[in-house]
Formats: structure tokens, sequence, C-alpha cells
């Protein structure tokens, strides 16, 4: 298994870690019968790892193709891998930065790893 297919995994997994975040800094009780309900009560840092939770499955569809489509076009699988690690990295850090409240730091990060989905679909262009 290839370092992208592993990243493939970690962007999957990714989502519930920050979903994690949210229901551990809540601060009001999950109802397993109407989960979603607790959603619209979060504040603060809870709400700002919800948005990271949801943002995370925004950008993963992107990114999964981008793996997939180069992976399949047999690009070079050294670049590959290097831009997969570096989405990966640059959501981990949009992530702490969406918890921690710094948007402007935040969206900078966002547009490093959309540039590394589309460099991704660029590699398998041109190989």
């Amino acid at each position: 298994m290839t370092l992208a297919n592993w990243c493939l995994l970690i962007a999957i997994v990714l989502p519930y870690v920050w979903f994690g975040v949210a229901n551990a800094t809540a601060g009001v009780k999950r109802d397993n019968a109407e989960p979603r309900d607790f959603l619209s009560r979060l504040d603060g840092t809870a709400r700002r790892a919800l948005g990271a939770h949801v943002n995370s499955f925004e950008a993963n569809s992107g990114f999964i193709a981008g793996v997939l489509v180069a992976e399949f076009a047999h690009a070079p699988q050294g670049r590959v891998d290097a831009l997969a690690a570096a989405y990966i990295a640059l959501r981990v850090v949009f992530g702490l930065l969406y918890i921690g409240d710094k948007p402007g730091a935040r969206t900078a990060v966002f547009f490093g790893g959309f540039g590394c989905t589309i460099a991704l679909f660029v590699v398998a262009a041109i190989g």
C-alpha cells in the first residue's frame, strides 16, 4: 500500500477526530436518540471543531478523487505520495487553526490543501 493510500485512510478518519473534539468540549449532553439536536447548541471551541469536522468532509471528496486519478494514471508515485502527505499535514494544521479561532491563517492553510488536490490532477495529466 502506498503512502498516498494511507493518507486516504487518514483523510477519512480525520473528520471524526474533529467531531470528537467537538463532543469533548461541548459542555452539553449529546442524546443518541436525537444526535443532531446537540449540534445546534454548540458554541466556542466545540462549534469551531464542528466546523472543522464538516469542512473535512467537504474537502476530502476532491482529495480522494485526486489520489485515485493520479494513481490510476500511473503518475510518479513519489509526487503523489508527497502531495498526499502535504494535504494531510495541511488538513491537520487547518483543523487546529479552526479550533484555535485563527481564521486568517486557517484560510491560507485551506488553500494550501486545495492546491495539493489540484496538483494531484495536474500530476495525473502530465505525469
